[in-house]
Formats: C-alpha cells, sequence, structure tokens
C-alpha cells in the first residue's frame, strides 16, 4: 500500500482558513438567530456588559467587522484607524458602539449581515500566506477569522444572557480555546507580570466529549477542565469561581485570574456570580 499524499504547505494554510471561516460563518449565523427578529424594546434590553444593550454588542461586532476588512482589504484606511485609536484609548472602543446602537435596529442589522458578509469574502479571496495589521500582532487569515470567531462567541454570549437564552455550545469552541492557549503570555505581559518560563498543559473536554489537549504531557502546570468554561474564563464572560477549570501549579492558578483571549487591555472581567466590575 503506497502512503498516503502529505499535502502541500499551502494547501493545508488555505484549508485551515476555509474551515475556520465556515465556523466563523456558522458562528454569526446562530447570533443573527437570536436577534433578527427583536423588537426594539430587547435591542435596548441592558446586556452583562456595563452600559452597553442587546443594540451596542451587535454594533460592536459591525464596527469591528469593518476594522478587519480595512485591514485585509484597505491597509492605509486602517492605520488610519489605528491613529483615532491610539488618540482616545480609554473611549474608542465605546463610542464605536454607541455610534452603531443609535442606528434603528433594521439598519444596525442590515450592515451587520452586509460587513460580515464582505469580510468572509474578502478572508477567502486573500493570499493563503497573507498577513494583515491589526491592534496586537498581524494577523494570517485564519488568525483574523478565529478572532473574529471569539469576538462573535463572547459577544453573542451577552446577547443570550441579555434575552435569557441558553445557548448549546458546539465545537466551534476549539477555535476560542486554542486562541486562549496561545494568548496566555500575552496575558502576563499586559499585566506587567513576568511570563512562566515553562509551558502549561491544558486539557479540556468539547461539547462532543473529545478531550483537547495543548502542551507537554508532563508538565507541572497544568490546567483543566470543560471547554466552555475555559472559554467563557478567557473571553471574561464568567468568573472563575462560577467555573469548573482547575490549575495545578502557582503560575497555572495566577493565569486563571487574569487570563485574556482578547487584544489590547486588561479587562476588568466579572464579579463571582454572575456580576459584572
Amino acid at each position: 500500500m503506497l502512503p498516503a499524499r502529505r499535502r502541500p504547505r499551502g494547501e493545508r494554510i488555505v484549508s485551515e482558513a476555509s474551515s475556520v471561516i465556515d465556523d466563523l460563518c456558522r458562528e454569526s449565523e446562530e447570533l443573527d438567530r437570536l436577534v433578527g427578529e427583536l423588537d426594539a424594546e430587547r435591542w435596548a434590553l441592558a446586556t452583562p456588559a456595563v452600559g452597553w444593550s442587546v443594540a451596542h454588542q451587535i454594533a460592536h461586532l459591525a464596527w469591528t467587522d469593518h476594522s478587519a476588512l480595512l485591514a485585509v482589504t484597505d491597509a492605509r484606511a486602517f492605520a488610519a484607524e489605528v491613529d483615532k485609536a491610539l488618540s482616545a484609548p480609554d473611549t474608542f472602543v465605546d463610542e464605536g458602539a454607541d455610534a452603531g446602537a443609535a442606528l434603528p435596529p433594521a439598519r444596525l442589522l442590515a450592515e451587520w449581515r452586509q460587513g460580515r458578509a464582505a469580510l468572509g469574502q474578502a478572508l477567502r479571496a486573500a493570499p493563503p500566506k497573507a498577513r494583515f495589521p491589526w491592534y496586537g500582532p498581524p494577523m494570517s487569515v485564519a488568525s483574523m477569522a478565529t478572532g473574529r470567531l471569539m469576538e462573535t462567541w463572547a459577544h453573542g454570549q451577552d446577547v443570550a444572557d441579555a434575552l435569557g437564552v441558553v445557548r448549546a455550545p458546539t465545537d466551534r469552541l476549539r477555535h476560542v480555546v486554542r486562541i486562549g492557549v496561545r494568548a496566555r503570555d500575552f496575558a502576563f505581559r499586559a499585566r506587567g507580570l513576568d511570563v512562566p518560563p515553562e509551558e502549561f498543559r491544558v486539557e479540556v473536554v468539547a461539547p462532543s466529549g473529545e478531550l483537547w489537549t495543548y502542551g507537554p504531557k508532563d508538565a507541572g502546570q497544568r490546567v483543566t477542565g470543560p471547554a466552555l468554561d475555559f472559554c467563557l474564563l478567557v473571553t471574561q464572560r464568567a468568573h472563575r469561581a462560577d467555573l469548573a477549570v482547575r490549575a495545578e501549579g502557582a503560575d497555572a492558578d495566577r493565569w486563571l485570574d487574569i487570563a485574556q483571549a482578547f487584544a489590547g487591555p486588561p479587562g476588568a472581567g466579572r464579579e463571582p456570580g454572575g456580576g459584572d466590575r
């Protein structure tokens, strides 16, 4: 029997990127089903993020999708957006959400749909090895799509909480877990802390029951638990005290207090019991 042909690296990159983009589209469609038929009163419902309504959450996604589209298609225009952010680092995110939330819900919904569709098309058309500027490190096609999926899932969680909806987790959470694991060092640096010199072992149980593992098996620092809880932790949608994520080792334990899967300054996170700081 002949050995299986190993796909060229370029083909693997394209396949990985396409898979993440497909999952991003599915994640967006799931959130769309939550908000697509809401009346104006429910668009105005408060979410767990202080000062943000359901409309703010969708407006933020639309705003960030637009920024990502500029990063992929017009680096000069995106650089101008970065300059705006640098001139108002503490307020530019809220200002973008406020502007979108002030739109009539039907228009906001239409702009979010159009923007995410345009971004998906641009990512699929981009060269496989392309790198795009971002507010943090430059992004590949797959990493840009992964970041958008993470944000869509996280802000979708805020929307679901506001609407009193319990979402069934899916194995699309693999992407959120992966970005959370890879952002470990950034979480320490963002707080001015020394990065642990050793890799951690992370073992989380997927919604399907599969075990997802990262890092060396014999690592002295370990994190274990359900993938859903790990994702809620690294996106700062729940306090660790309310989650079944466990750490072995002082450095791993410290990480659970500061973990973040997103770029930018450390978030305040949520208080135990589901509250927001």
